[in-house]
């Protein structure tokens, strides 16, 4: 309850703020607020000073028109927006003329006179003297004498919602013109590209921020299309004939965008209400686009389609107040961006019913416009908040994962180090009773007091599996041992650690009249590894080709650099292992045919861990009878 009326009462401040700003604009940026002089019957009194203020002379009212239906008919700019003059069964397109006198009093000077939104086409005259001609904005630069001179303004309009002459020109000193151009250009500019950049940013995040992001990107490309007319018009583009068409479909778009982003907000885009209303809003915006071209042709398009199109703005305006309430009601944090969404589009909507043929900038955007902006930088400052609310979430997961994460290697830390204390004991504890049953059962072998062949048979068996469990407990004492080394990775130079392997097993090998030959690389190189690590990787390997070759036989220990990689070699020319044993040598506990009686089955399994420890591979390839090569792959230091 509390947050309700917090959210209200933020609506209520963005009301005031609202309400505050259109009146400033109303009463400092109005073409209907600047003082005199006013133009009547036809006629408009000037002197120099009205020429000399910060601000142009607007020139609305006093004009004559004349039309297929009226002739010298007093007007004022603005009043109505085509020719049908409130007569549905006149078409509201066609020639116009507007004539207004000037009546200078002072001296004389050149001055500018500013024709804005000209959409149609035009003849502008002084005194008979055609000074411009075309499509689009105008602008005419003349001598102002003292005098009474005629301007005249002939339009001839074929599409769009107006006809005739809709928008005050202004006159005033070139300077005075051109200073309002620029700041109005400047203004426009800002509200074509600001939304431009917004929605390129939004781009990156359309794959990853979902429907809100795309939305949001939408509601800024209509923004900006819709603003871009400005300068189709300044620069009288050859689409500005037809441009009202993409206008309305930027207009509706920006609507639609809208109303999309309030549902989108707290996640309303797949109930049935909204499936039902996007309906209506599809068919209204293409009921109102036909409307468009159809205005040219039937008198009574325009009408309709004025009266739709704001039937389409109250729709529009309903459906984000029932959506933005929903999100009061279901809590979402987006609750303050879709309500004061809300008050900005309610806004924008009053304006632009109740303060036609009252208000016109001078220099700066529309009420509507103004609206439209603040929309965008409003749904740009939800986007925002979002981002920075799932960066905080996705923080905090983190943050909480790496807790997690924290947890639970100390818990698998604590329970490899109790596996390795309860293995390491498991063994020490075993050792004595298997090695007992051991020689009890060789000595009842030997004695053979009561052995018959059945017995002898069963202690045969007896003794294979005592061998067996005497070897795993082995093998499981090197596994421990291997899993106490906690020294520090260091690099290790691999010219040094040939000559040291040289040094250790050279005379081991003499004694079995083996040629141990070591060939370290050219260059030296290094491994990050632990050192005692790789004395037993070359230990199991080399003790294994020792054990594996006969007499006069060589084993050969070499190294190649290849690149960031270094190959190292131990080849023999033993006995060598058959093909179909290769697959298996560097499983657990596999022994192969030749190695039975003496070993373990974990020497070329501790010699793979290592190595894959290292970050690198191994490979073996032998031939029956002609040796065996190993081949290990490791990333070099150089």
């Amino acid at each position: 309850m509390k947050r309700r009326r917090s959210l209200w009462r933020q609506a209520l401040i963005v009301m005031t703020m609202l309400a505050v700003f259109f009146s400033l604009l109303f009463y400092a940026d109005n073409k209907y607020q600047t003082p005199p002089p006013y133009g009547k019957s036809g006629i408009i009194t000037l002197n120099e000073q009205d020429l000399q203020r910060d601000n142009p002379v607007f020139l609305i009212d006093g004009w004559l028109l004349t039309d297929a239906l009226v002739a010298d008919k007093p007007t004022y700019i603005g009043e109505f927006s085509n020719l049908q003059r409130g007569d549905l069964s006149v078409l509201p397109h066609g020639k116009a003329s507007y004539r207004i006198t000037l009546r200078y009093e002072g001296a004389p000077q050149i001055v500018a006179v500013d024709f804005w939104q000209l959409s149609l086409e035009y003849v502008i005259s002084l005194d008979g003297t055609r000074l411009s001609e075309g499509r689009g904005n105008a602008q005419v630069l003349f001598l102002l004498t003292p005098g009474d001179h005629v301007l005249t303004v002939e339009t001839l309009s074929k599409t769009g919602y107006y006809s005739g002459m809709y928008f005050p020109p202004a006159i005033s000193r070139v300077e005075t013109i051109r200073q309002m151009n620029e700041v109005r250009g400047f203004a426009y500019a800002l509200a074509f590209v600001l939304p431009l950049a917004l929605a390129v940013f939004t781009l990156f995040l359309w794959r990853q921020g979902g429907a809100l992001s795309r939305w949001f990107g939408w509601l800024c490309c209509c923004y900006a299309l819709y603003m871009s007319r400005y300068f189709v018009l300044l620069f009288a583009l050859p689409v500005v004939q037809y441009w009202f068409l993409v206008q309305s479909f930027a207009l509706y778009g920006l609507c639609f965008g809208v109303v999309q982003l309030t549902v989108l907000a707290f996640g309303g885009d797949k109930s049935r209400v909204w499936r039902w209303m996007r309906a209506v809003f599809a068919a209204l915006s293409a009921v109102l686009l036909l409307l468009c071209l159809l205005i040219p042709r039937f008198s009574w398009a325009v009408f309709v389609h004025g009266r739709l199109t704001d039937c389409y703005y109250i729709v529009v305006f309903f459906t984000t107040v029932f959506f933005a309430v929903r999100g009061l009601t279901e809590n979402s944090w987006e609750s303050r961006y879709t309500l004061t969404g809300c008050m900005v589009f309610g806004s924008g909507l009053f304006v632009n019913l109740f303060f036609s043929n009252r208000f016109e900038p001078i220099r700066f955007l529309w009420q509507f416009e103004w609206c439209g902006l603040i929309l965008v930088l409003l749904f740009g400052a939800m986007m925002v908040s979002r981002s920075r609310r799932m960066l905080r979430e996705n923080e905090m997961l983190t943050n909480h994962l790496e807790e997690q994460v924290k947890k639970r290697t100390e818990e698998v830390t604590q329970l490899l180090k109790e596996r390795k204390a309860f293995f390491s004991d498991l063994a020490h504890d075993l050792k004595a009773p298997v090695f007992a049953t051991q020689a009890f059962i060789e000595a009842i072998r030997k004695s053979g007091v009561g052995v018959d062949t059945e017995l002898q048979g069963y202690l045969n068996q007896a003794q294979e599996k005592q061998w067996e469990l005497a070897r795993r407990l082995q093998g499981l004492s090197a596994i421990n041992a291997l899993d106490k080394i906690e020294e520090e990775h260091v690099r290790v130079s691999l010219k040094e650690l040939f000559l040291e392997i040289y040094a250790t097993f050279h005379g081991e090998a003499e004694v079995q009249s083996v040629f141990l030959i070591v060939e370290p690389p050219r260059q030296d190189v290094f491994l990050m590894a632990q050192p005692q690590k790789l004395d037993i990787l070359f230990e199991n390997l080399i003790y294994n080709a020792l054990r594996a070759t006969p007499r006069n036989g060589r084993i050969t220990i070499a190294a190649r650099i290849e690149g960031d990689k270094i190959r190292v070699f131990v080849e023999d020319t033993g006995c060598g292992i058959p093909e179909e044993e290769l697959p298996f040598v560097f499983r657990r506990f596999y022994v192969g045919a030749n190695n039975k009686e003496s070993g373990t089955g974990l020497g070329l399994y501790i010699v793979h861990g290592i190595v894959a420890e290292l970050g690198g591979t191994i490979d073996v390839s032998s031939t029956v009878g002609r040796g065996t090569k190993f081949t290990m792959t490791f990333p070099a230091l150089l």
